[in-house]
C-alpha cells in the first residue's frame, strides 16, 4: 500500500484509544475519510480547539475549558458536598443522573503501593484543604468498589478525622434490575449487609 503513511499513523494514533483496537481504528478512519466533509473535518476543527482550550480546574480536577469549572463556578453548587470521585470520568457519571446537587473533587486514581501511587500522588492533600476552607459539612466518597478504591477511602476517611465533616460513602449491593443469580458473591454479601427496613 503505497502512499499511505499519514493515514497508516492516523490508524496508529486513533488505536491508542481506549476501547479501540488496531482493527476497530482501520474502519473508523475508513469512515471518517469516507465522510470527509460532514465528520473529518469537523471532528478536526473540535480536536484542535480543544487541544488548546481544555484545562483542568483548580478546584476540583473537573475537565473545562476556564480555569474554574461551572460545577465549581456555580454558587448553587456550593451547599457543603463534596463528592469524591477517582477520576474525571466518574464525575461525569454522577452529573448524567443528575440526582447531586453539591461540588466534586477528582482525585486522579487510587493508592496503589504496587504502582508506587501515594496520597500526594493524589488530589488528597487538596481534598482536606478544601473541607477547612469552603465550610464542608459532608464528603461522599464515590470511589470504585475494588480494593484500591475502599483503601482509598479509608485513608481519606482518617485524614478527615477531627474536622468536624461527615463522611459517608455510596450504597453497595444489588443493582436496580439486577437478578440475584448473575450477582457475584460479594456483591450479594454488600447488599445483604447493607440491608434496610422495606
Amino acid at each position: 500500500m503505497g502512499g499511505t503513511d499519514d493515514i497508516e499513523a492516523l490508524i496508529d494514533l486513533m488505536a491508542r484509544l481506549p476501547g479501540l483496537g488496531p482493527r476497530s481504528a482501520r474502519r473508523a478512519v475508513l469512515h471518517l475519510i469516507k465522510k470527509r466533509g460532514p465528520l473529518m473535518t469537523p471532528l478536526a476543527d473540535a480536536l484542535s480547539h480543544v487541544a488548546v482550550t481544555a484545562r483542568e480546574c483548580v478546584n476540583c480536577g473537573n475537565i473545562g475549558t476556564s480555569d474554574l469549572c461551572d460545577i465549581c463556578a456555580s454558587e448553587k453548587r456550593g451547599n457543603g458536598e463534596i463528592c469524591v470521585v477517582e477520576e474525571v470520568s466518574d464525575l461525569w457519571a454522577m452529573e448524567r443522573g443528575g440526582a447531586f446537587k453539591g461540588r466534586y473533587h477528582v482525585l486522579g486514581g487510587t493508592l496503589n503501593a504496587l504502582d508506587a501511587v501515594g496520597p500526594d500522588d493524589l488530589r488528597i492533600p487538596q481534598l482536606v484543604t478544601r473541607v477547612a476552607e469552603e465550610g464542608v459539612k459532608e464528603v461522599i466518597l464515590a470511589l470504585n468498589a475494588t480494593v484500591d478504591g475502599q483503601t482509598t477511602a479509608h485513608y481519606i476517611a482518617e485524614q478527615l478525622e477531627g474536622t468536624g465533616v461527615t463522611v459517608t460513602s455510596l450504597a453497595q449491593g444489588v443493582p436496580i434490575g439486577g437478578e440475584l443469580d448473575y450477582l457475584d458473591d460479594g456483591t450479594i454479601s454488600t447488599a445483604l449487609r447493607a440491608r434496610k427496613n422495606f
